[in-house]
């Protein structure tokens, strides 16, 4: 096959000889890929963007904006699922794009998948580490360094907001170690990670539960009038409430969806996947959307939109009508809960890198070596660990946040492509699970998530726009010689 060919595919059949290769050991039933998936969605979306998102886009009808958001992501899922059952291996939405648009477009994919799940956990790390500062203070420990539970930039701002010098030196050390202890268990194996992620999901949506439950009474219903505040722009000339802002909060909660495809690059530790892989991510991604609703549904309702706290306001809202006790209590679960959407972020990123490497676009002695005894990518694993670890020591929160969406959105909306075309080329093909009007559904998820791409600021597309030139030179100068499809490479 010609070096000059990027549009070269991967034979379906190929995928075949992976799964009889993979040295991953199949552990994983349906509940516990359910499992997963619910453990990557539910994190700092339901514990941090509702305050934003409610407080200054959409007022109570910010449960409006959750169902818009995972109706669109329920577009793109059922494309996941199709494709899971049909190619179930490792690899997400790269793996599905080689086998059907072409290699050059599976790497770009695949590169900015790097985006969604490092980034992603990148972006968890921090979020971690402000609600765990905030675990310190509500225990009474208050004299916390600046420059220790900062990056540089924040640890600036913060200074200004208090007054003092801002310090020479800012790390956000407590983020940094929080991605090196997830590490540790990757290293260790699947089967144990999936065991601490089952146990995490079980308290968090515990959490998730006793905040429905126990705010309900609480709620008082006039705090949902006007359900859609009156459209207002504000001196800035942003604009917030109306329809327009129930449709911007949907992109911000997009964030908040972020992680059910992490399913399907589980496939192949899977113990059935063509069956349970789909049921998965169909089923974590129900499941969450049901519980981000009724969440914003109490939350909007125990406190007027106008006071939700934006730093934690499920906690602060608790806190608000004296429930110091319960603030306490979600402040652990969201402390605990968020380590679960790390876990499976760096899963899914060292799993998409261990197929790219089976591929031979990434070096294999370092992305596809397997631990002898643990059965795990383990070197691609601590490689991940580290750099995430670097970059949620330094970066501010709200840059790592936009980089994480523009590139899922990027993958989401691909996805639903790839599959559209799988479906004319080659509808011979065995589908254990087979979408429903799939034009619809795939041009409702591709529209959706290049809208939602376009909602995103210039300086977001800048960065991207560089990141993207960056994967281009490395598939030019390295990937495109090395590639297993290339006749000149053996």
């Amino acid at each position: 096959m010609s070096l000059n060919n990027p549009f070269r595919k991967k034979p379906i059949e190929a995928y075949s000889d992976d799964i009889k290769q993979s040295q991953l050991k199949r552990t994983l039933g349906k509940w516990e890929l359910t499992a997963i998936g619910v453990g990557a969605v539910i994190g700092g979306g339901i514990f941090v963007l509702t305050g934003v998102a409610a407080n200054q886009y959409a007022g109570p009808a910010l449960a409006l904006s959750f169902i818009l958001a995972g109706i669109g992501c329920l577009f793109a899922a059922f494309c996941y699922a199709e494709f899971a059952s049909i190619l179930p291996v490792s690899g997400s939405a790269y793996a599905y794009s080689y086998g059907t648009i072409g290699e050059f477009f599976a790497w770009f994919i695949g590169w900015n998948l790097i985006l969604e799940y490092m980034m992603g956990a990148t972006t968890v790390a921090v979020s971690w580490s402000k609600y765990f500062v905030k675990l310190l203070h509500l225990l009474g420990i208050q004299n916390i360094p600046l420059y220790l539970v900062n990056d540089p930039v924040s640890a600036k701002e913060e200074a200004l907001k208090l007054g003092i010098e801002a310090p020479a030196f800012a790390i956000n050390l407590p983020a940094a170690l929080v991605v090196w202890l997830v590490t540790a268990v990757l290293v260790r194996g699947i089967k144990e990670s999936a065991r601490t992620n089952n146990i995490i999901v079980l308290l968090k949506v515990a959490a998730v539960l006793f905040v429905i439950v126990a705010g309900i009474s609480y709620i008082n219903t006039s705090n949902w009038q006007p359900f859609i505040p009156e459209r207002m722009v504000d001196d800035s000339g942003m604009g917030h409430y109306g329809l327009p802002g129930v449709l911007t909060a949907a992109g911000i909660v997009f964030f908040a969806f972020i992680g059910f495809d992490a399913v399907s690059t589980q496939a192949q530790e899977a113990v059935n996947p063509t069956k349970d892989i789909p049921f998965a991510i169909i089923a974590s991604l129900v499941i969450c959307t049901t519980l981000y609703v009724l969440v914003s549904l109490v939350l909007t309702g125990m406190v007027n939109y106008t006071d939700i706290d934006l730093g934690a306001p499920v906690a602060s809202a608790f806190g608000s009508v004296g429930l110091r006790w319960a603030s306490l209590l979600i402040t652990v679960a969201a402390v605990v809960g968020l380590v679960s959407v790390m876990l499976v972020m760096l899963l899914s990123q060292t799993r998409i890198f261990l197929n790219m490497a089976k591929d031979g676009l990434l070096p294999q002695k370092l992305f596809a070596a397997i631990h002898p005894t643990f059965k795990t990518p383990w070197k691609s694993t601590l490689l991940v660990g580290a750099i995430a670890s670097v970059v949620a020591a330094v970066t501010p929160i709200e840059k790592a946040t936009k980089m994480t969406s523009i590139g899922t959105l990027f993958a989401f909306a691909m996805i639903c492509v790839a599959v559209f075309i799988l479906r004319k080329k080659q509808p011979q093909l065995h589908r254990p699970y087979k979408v429903r009007y799939l034009p619809l559904v795939a041009s409702l998820g591709f529209l959706f998530n290049v809208l939602l791409m376009f909602s995103l600021d210039a300086s977001t597309w800048l960065r991207l726009l560089l990141w993207s030139a960056v994967g281009i030179a490395v598939y030019f100068l390295y990937s495109a010689k090395n590639s297993r499809l290339n006749s000149n490479h053996s």
